[in-house]
C-alpha cells in the first residue's frame, strides 16, 4: 500500500510552432488547451517529458 506521488502539470504557453516532437509530448502528457492541467505520477519518465518541454508548461 504504497502511496504514488503525483505532480501536477500546467500548458502556459501554446506549443504552435514549435517541434513536432514537443507537440507530441504536450499531448502525451495529457495536456490539450493553454492553461489545462493534468495530474500525473511522478516517474522518471514522466519527469523527462517535463524537462523536454519546459519553456511550454508550469509544475503546480
Amino acid at each position: 500500500m504504497t502511496t504514488q506521488s503525483t505532480v501536477k502539470v500546467q500548458l502556459v504557453r501554446s506549443p504552435i510552432g514549435t517541434k513536432v516532437s514537443h507537440r507530441a509530448t504536450v499531448r502525451g502528457l495529457g495536456l490539450r488547451k493553454v492553461n489545462s492541467v493534468s495530474e500525473l505520477e511522478d516517474t522518471p519518465a514522466v519527469r523527462g517529458m517535463i524537462n523536454k518541454i519546459s519553456y511550454l508548461v508550469k509544475v503546480l
